[in-house]
């Protein structure tokens, strides 16, 4: 147990974690509304691939300026400053990140738009054997690759106001983005159509308008607590801000940084290029399943690295390397406690799931099928692409973007190898598989990284509480297989109240045999959580 003012530490970050698990949740929840309502009324055909490419294009931009690299970079640098030099001269660092961040920004949309044909053809050139499917994500793109300039801005404010933690915020604008586009489902799509017009493309005034609205809900925010940057326009201000010297830091540690979001970045645009040659709708069903994925990622990963990256930082700043490694040992027991059952539930319980979420509408049978076999192969890698979120945090704290950067070229490759073992055989489903494969390889290479130098020391107790969780999620498997086997998920089409019902229950159920096996091994949850 850590000790003294240290153990006040996790307690607040769990407080902290849990008030961005509940935001992503909201806003997770939003997001599957929208994918329902989009599989409902546009199913699975050559424009919901073309709009999804288009789509993914500024989000992968989207993972390089913003929450991927810049944030890896920025974060760090910005919370040592703070706890270095004071407020007022953060103040400065902040206007001056944020002046060369806009002017780079500025330039790289406009060459986003002019070269949209180049970036789809890059990502998947197979839709040039789906009639209209080229053009169709060319003009998506071109409309939608600004979006990358909102959220890297938002992505600056986020950080800004995680290390003040102020995280309610920042886990809120992702809400706005999906009530944007649920509303230009259910009001721009039929408006289209009644004009002839293709509906889908109702789905990227969604995406633009969500993206104002999402950097203009971090104003407020930020002039509140006086740290509205101003950016420079002139000459003059904009040579200050690229000569001011952590701008160059940031600036150095974005250069390893980009790589290794790059690499990850690369393997997603070889999946979506190797997927674009498949059967039609290999794109879509792929999309769907990753939309799950992103359940647990983002309630647990995604939750406890915001959370982390910061604190993480300002702890090696004040040189407290015991509250470092609590702060590791804690998110790590997070994440196996959370993960693990869900992880369970992707494997044996996949295609209630799906069947319930996505199979109205448009979508078919063999549309839940597909989703189904992708979920399962991303579900064998869950483990690993959450605890991810938690170990990279405990190199950037200490401004270390190479060593995980030359892990993930490593993990690029193995990626791509097992894709040319499991796609002849298993299609999609066999991309999904590598991923998952080559997350757990990349958090397996992380935690050995952090243990051989030190920095992180497990503290007592993980055997007894590796077997409880064993034990527990054991038992809630064979709940849920019996739920998956006795029920015929796909056959309920019929009657879709009663199948939610069901899968609730079945949910609930799962829970409570979960946590209720946890109390009988009696593993202290309240322990855990403080700890």
């Amino acid at each position: 147990m850590l000790s003294g003012a240290n153990t006040l530490a996790p307690v607040s970050l769990f407080k902290a974690a849990s008030t961005v698990s509940l935001l992503t949740l909201a806003s997770r929840v939003l997001g599957l509304v929208r994918d329902l309502l989009m599989a409902s009324m546009f199913g699975v055909n050559v424009f919901t691939d073309a709009f999804n490419v288009a789509f993914r294009i500024p989000n992968l931009f989207r993972r390089l300026f913003a929450e991927g690299a810049f944030s890896q970079a920025f974060v760090p640098v910005l919370a040592t400053h703070k706890t270095q030099q004071g407020e007022e001269s953060t103040r400065v660092l902040i206007s001056a990140v944020a002046t060369v961040l806009f002017w780079i920004l500025l330039v790289t949309c406009i060459v986003g738009v002019v070269g949209a044909p180049v970036l789809v053809w890059l990502l998947a050139s197979g839709l040039r054997t789906q009639p209209g499917g080229m053009d169709a994500a060319v003009l998506m793109t071109r409309f939608m690759f600004p979006y990358i300039g909102f959220m890297s801005l938002v992505a600056l404010s986020a950080g800004v106001l995680n290390t003040w933690r102020r995280y309610a915020i920042s886990a809120l604008t992702p809400v706005l983005l999906n009530v944007s586009m649920i509303l230009a489902a259910i009001v721009g799509a039929p408006f289209l159509q009644r004009h002839g017009i293709q509906p889908i493309y109702a789905m990227v005034a969604g995406v633009m308008v969500g993206g104002v609205l999402q950097l203009g809900v971090q104003i407020p925010a930020l002039m509140k607590l006086g740290l509205m940057p101003r950016i420079g326009m002139s000459i003059s201000a904009i040579r200050t801000a690229f000569a001011n010297k952590d701008v160059h830091r940031i600036l150095k540690l974005m250069g390893p940084a980009l790589l290794g979001v790059g690499v990850a970045q690369i393997s997603l645009m070889i999946n979506t290029q190797i997927a674009s040659y498949l059967q039609q709708g290999s794109v879509t069903w792929l999309f769907y399943a990753d939309r799950l994925m992103e359940f647990p990622t983002a309630l647990f990963g995604v939750a406890l690295g915001v959370v982390l990256t910061a604190q993480l930082a300002t702890a090696k700043a004040g040189g407290d390397s015991e509250r470092y490694s609590g702060m590791l040992d804690w998110g790590l027991r997070i994440v196996v406690l959370l993960t693990v059952p869900c992880a369970v539930g992707l494997l044996l319980f996949a295609k209630p799931l799906v069947a319930t979420l996505f199979h109205h509408g448009a979508l078919t049978d063999n549309d839940v099928r597909q989703i189904t076999v992708a979920l399962q192969g991303y579900g064998i890698g869950l483990l690993g692409l959450v605890a991810v979120k938690v170990l990279a945090p405990g190199y950037y704290a200490v401004q270390d973007i190479r060593t995980p950067v030359k892990i993930a070229i490593v993990v690029l490759i193995i990626t791509q190898l097992l894709n040319l073992l499991f796609v002849p055989y298993l299609a999609h489903a066999g991309l999904a598989l590598s991923i998952g494969l080559g997350a757990l390889v990349n958090a397996g290479w992380l935690l050995m990284g952090l243990l051989r130098r030190g920095s992180y020391k497990p503290q007592p107790g993980w055997a007894k509480f590796g077997a409880q969780v064993v034990v527990a999620s054991a038992l809630m498997a064979v709940f849920l297989w019996w739920g998956n086997q006795y029920f015929d998920w796909i056959a309920l089409r019929a009657h879709s109240m009663w199948r939610v019902g069901l899968l609730a229950a079945m949910l609930t159920g799962a829970i409570v045999v979960y946590f209720g096996a946890l109390w009988v091994v009696r593993l202290n949850l309240r322990q855990v959580l403080r700890r």
